[in-house]
């Protein structure tokens, strides 16, 4: 896929791996809508990154809802005419013990994590078909691929991006628009500090700065640079790859998981159990 030229959407656009794809895309020569529901952070960035010459509209956006998702193309359908690229990438994490975690907790998780996906691709495909050509990058996670305790919610949605992601792909195959799945496992990024944009009424504590070295300790996996990422679904995008793996490791951990099933074996923690 041609990329210099054309024009792309990324939700979750003003920091983590949202911001690293802004940048790396704009790299390619790509035009950016920049989508974020945290105005002030939207702002800051796409003003410097604006000041350094790149080409960005930022669009404040709960991706959570439909019209908001809806208001989203319309604004960069205006703009620019076309969208060629979207990435479906807000996403947030809430660590609880499954029977512990609220209902509104499960509502925002899933809303945010499932729903802002499922919006954003009836929202955007069918304009990519019009056009006759188009790529949809949904970031799921390692977590879509293989379990832990504490993490239920964020399991349970990033599991249900990676289904609907295949089920897209074979929707779609042979349109001309193709579809990617990225599944990171432990990214430098302040996903566990999501707490910062629930809604108020959930009544979270200010969420505590999570040191990343303490969750590549916890977690047995080394922290990816963003930077390093937003070149791998770069590449994706080009090859019209559909699964996009950060690190080796992941295959390890999916391989374990799916010897146990086919040995009707329970779920284990832990690589090579």
């Amino acid at each position: 896929m041609e990329l210099d030229g054309r024009i792309a959407v990324i939700t979750g656009a003003a920091s983590g791996i949202g911001l690293a794809l802004t940048e790396r895309f704009l790299s390619e020569g790509m035009v950016v809508v920049m989508a974020d529901i945290e105005q002030p952070v939207l702002e800051r960035e796409s003003a410097r990154i604006a000041d350094a010459g790149g080409r960005v509209l930022p669009v404040v956006c709960d991706v959570s809802d439909p019209d908001q998702v809806t208001g989203l193309r319309d604004a960069a359908v205006a703009a620019h005419g076309a969208v060629h690229l979207l990435c479906n990438n807000a996403g947030v994490a809430n660590g609880q013990v499954n029977h512990r975690t609220k209902p509104a907790t499960w509502q925002w998780v899933v809303g945010v994590n499932v729903l802002g996906v499922a919006y954003g691709v009836s929202a955007f495909v069918p304009l990519m078909l019009e056009q006759g050509e188009g790529h949809v990058v949904n970031t799921a996670s390692e977590a879509g691929l293989t379990s832990s305790p504490v993490l239920g919610p964020y399991h349970a949605t990033k599991y249900a991006v990676v289904g609907l992601s295949e089920s897209l792909a074979l929707e779609l195959e042979g349109t001309g628009v193709g579809v990617s799945c990225l599944c990171p496992e432990l990214v430098a990024t302040r996903i566990f500090e999501s707490s910062r944009n629930a809604p108020e009424a959930l009544g979270f504590p200010p969420p505590p700065a999570v040191p990343i070295e303490q969750m590549a300790e916890f977690m047995g996996t080394v922290a990816m640079d963003p930077a390093d990422l937003a070149a791998d679904v770069a590449y994706a995008v080009r090859a019209r790859r559909f699964w996009i793996l950060t690190h080796q490791s992941t295959l390890g951990r999916v391989h374990d998981r799916n010897r146990r099933l086919e040995q009707g074996r329970n779920p284990k923690f832990g690589h090579g159990a």
